[in-house]
């Protein structure tokens, strides 16, 4: 079966940054060698958005053995489809929170977070801290900054399941190029 064609879906890199990379420029190239259409990535954090006539499953494997092979990447690597990306941003339980971007992440869950976990993360939120789960989907807003809230320092281990998040300004650019690549 061919690898183009078919759903277009948005590629989350977990933990790239550091001493973790994956070049841009060769990863588009790679994927497109892999037989992906339109491949087409954001920023060297991990974003990628491609299309594929494989399912979800066969999507994430085909990606993570060109990862492997080519670059050393054996991370969590999350397949979003671009009607689930558009629900994720509509989702968003926190509209106020758009009026500082950065400060609102979307992180996407492997699986449903254990009975509980949401609850304590709430109990270390401080200052206007606010998280939420839809779906699969934790909407986490720190509106006095990602980098020195402790629910985004707990937020990993706290939520109990493999994800990886994006700040609101990566969600909603790489909705933008789903959008673009499905009208093309």
């Amino acid at each position: 079966m061919s690898n183009t064609g078919g759903t277009v879906y948005i590629i989350l890199f977990r933990g790239v940054g550091g001493a973790t990379q994956l070049p841009v420029k060769p990863l588009r190239e790679k994927l497109a060698e892999a037989g992906f259409g339109k491949v087409a990535t954001y920023i060297n954090s991990g974003n990628a958005v491609l299309e594929s006539a494989l399912a979800r499953a066969e999507v994430v494997a085909k990606v993570a053995e060109v990862c492997k092979a080519e670059f050393g990447f054996d991370k969590d690597i999350h397949a979003v489809t671009r009607a689930e990306w558009t629900k994720l941003i509509k989702a968003n339980p926190f509209p106020d929170a758009l009026a500082v971007p950065r400060f609102l992440h979307a992180a996407v869950l492997a699986g449903d977070p254990p009975e509980g976990a949401v609850e304590k993360l709430r109990e270390v939120a401080k200052d206007g801290e606010r998280i939420e789960v839809v779906g699969r989907i934790a909407y986490l807003h720190t509106p006095n900054g990602f980098g020195t809230s402790k629910l985004a320092e707990k937020f990993d281990k706290g939520i109990g399941v493999p994800n990886t998040a994006r700040n609101w300004n990566t969600v909603v650019k790489l909705g933008e190029m789903a959008d673009a690549m499905a009208a093309d």
